[in-house]
């Protein structure tokens, strides 16, 4: 067993979201998944919705002390613009909400734990989606409202600001896969929305730093990185269209400013591309981001194109590779989702030699595991040896990119309590610390334990 000594200062912690946490409670709008609950409450497991959640709009005091009590030194969630903003058009705050987040934010802090305050995860206004969401402009511009308002009611305690967690989402689940509302396949809708909210995000860093309240902002990109079945050269070009589909999309014009060469291309052979503007070019141009947030789960693999493409179907990324079954890979089964640690480590050098070596953390990584109670011991603790286990492992893939340079400087677990997962409902469970349903309980679970004795000595041993 060897010892994995991480960087001075590495900040350890977790992440949830304003919309999986808090519930409805005291809202004065809904967002797509309120409203997608209300008229099918039967897509969403057990018919679970989001209305009480975890109850942290009631229970935030609670859960910021059991933060500190295992250790975590940085938390990341999410503001819910449907909270905080009453009218959507003048921006006019709910004091209620005001409240609220001062209140929650100010416990953070006074529990020594540095906030990371997230703007958007998923959670478009209903109100907005009906003006046509991220494919209308005006809504980047409402949003950009939203954005600063934040700034200035919490920039004076907030210092670690973050624009959108994983903005590819609601163009994948909202316009291709059909997994988010409003449940739309159109590969070309989903390009405008991924480029609009592109365009929102470094309106907003723009915004932000304007008002020079200090601290440093960021995006959320959750990374899946493509590789090829093979070496040959029909694998690898399909590998890199993904990549660039999936991943450099974001990745490139949030670090370098600009949109890869090879994507733009694919899209006007194939017109695909969205309308924009020089000035917002220029925008997106001219506002980097300070640090980066990196959510990884899984790796992407994928092969050259072999089942016949369909001349009638829409057009899909799926057109231009099809995915690859690798033997012998290990799986989650609940989820569904490869287990592969060792991306971890292709992660961070990607990020050094490709995208200036930017400061960066992994803000999500994790395990959802469905039946947990079934680890439960004589003393009503899970023993979740194998979160355990999935987190070393990919720890120790990530000290070894480290130590080859690369700056990252924390990691975040998805996530601190078992927390709502929108149309999954509360199936699978992530967290350190149990929730029970029933009364809303909560318990920490061995990872809890782990944890803390982590961010105490600042080392793993595996």
């Amino acid at each position: 067993m060897a010892k994995y000594k991480f960087p001075e200062n590495f900040t350890w912690g977790a992440a949830t979201s304003g919309p999986q946490t808090e519930g409805w409670t005291d809202k004065k709008n809904f967002s797509i998944y309120d409203y997608w609950f209300q008229i099918e409450p039967e897509k969403f497991h057990n018919g679970v919705g989001p209305e009480i959640n975890c109850d942290t709009y009631r229970k935030y005091k609670e859960d910021v002390e059991l933060m500190k009590e295992i250790g975590l030194t940085s938390f990341r969630t999410s503001i819910q613009w449907t909270r905080l903003i009453k009218d959507f058009d003048t921006c006019e705050v709910d004091p209620v909400a005001v409240e609220f987040y001062n209140n929650y934010i100010n416990e953070i802090i006074e529990a020594g734990i540095e906030p990371y305050i997230n703007l958007f995860h998923f959670d478009m206004p209903i109100e907005l989606q009906n003006r046509g969401g991220w494919e209308n402009k005006e809504v980047i511009d409402l949003y950009v409202k939203y954005a600063t308002k934040c700034f200035e009611l919490f920039g004076d305690r907030v210092k670690k600001w973050c624009t959108f967690n994983e903005p590819i989402v609601p163009a994948e689940g909202g316009y291709l896969y059909k997994f988010m509302y409003p449940n739309i396949v159109d590969f070309k809708r989903a390009i405008q929305v991924g480029y609009n909210t592109i365009v929102a995000h470094s309106k907003a860093v723009e915004a932000f730093r304007k008002l020079n309240t200090g601290g440093e902002i960021t995006i959320v990109l959750n990374l899946t990185p493509s590789y090829p079945r093979s070496q040959d050269e029909k694998d690898l070009e399909a590998s890199r269209i993904a990549d660039g589909i999936f991943n450099r999309s974001f990745l490139d014009p949030v670090v370098h400013g600009t949109f890869p060469s090879d994507l733009v291309e694919l899209l006007k052979e194939n017109n695909l591309m969205p309308e924009y503007t020089e000035e917002e070019l220029e925008v997106i141009k001219n506002n980097p981001i300070d640090f980066l947030g990196v959510n990884y789960y899984q790796p992407r693999r994928v092969k050259a194109k072999e089942t016949e493409v369909d001349v009638n179907a829409p057009i899909m990324p799926e057109t231009f590779f099809d995915y690859y079954d690798m033997p012998g890979k290990r799986m989650n089964p609940y989820r569904g989702w490869e287990i592969a640690p060792q991306v971890m480590y292709d992660v961070a050098v990607n990020i050094k030699d490709n995208y200036n070596n930017i400061p960066w953390y992994i803000s999500e990584n994790g395990m959802g595991v469905e039946g947990e109670e079934r680890f439960r011991d004589e003393n009503g603790v899970i023993n979740d040896d194998y979160r355990i286990d999935f987190v070393k492992e990919h720890l120790t893939y990530l000290h070894k990119g480290i130590q080859e340079g690369s700056n990252c400087f924390g990691y975040h677990l998805w996530t601190f309590i078992d927390c709502w997962s929108w149309a999954n409902s509360f199936k699978n469970r992530y967290g350190f610390v149990a929730l029970d349903l029933e009364s809303g309980k909560r318990t920490v679970k061995k990872s809890g334990r782990w944890i803390k004795e982590v961010s105490e000595t600042n080392e793993i041993e595996y």
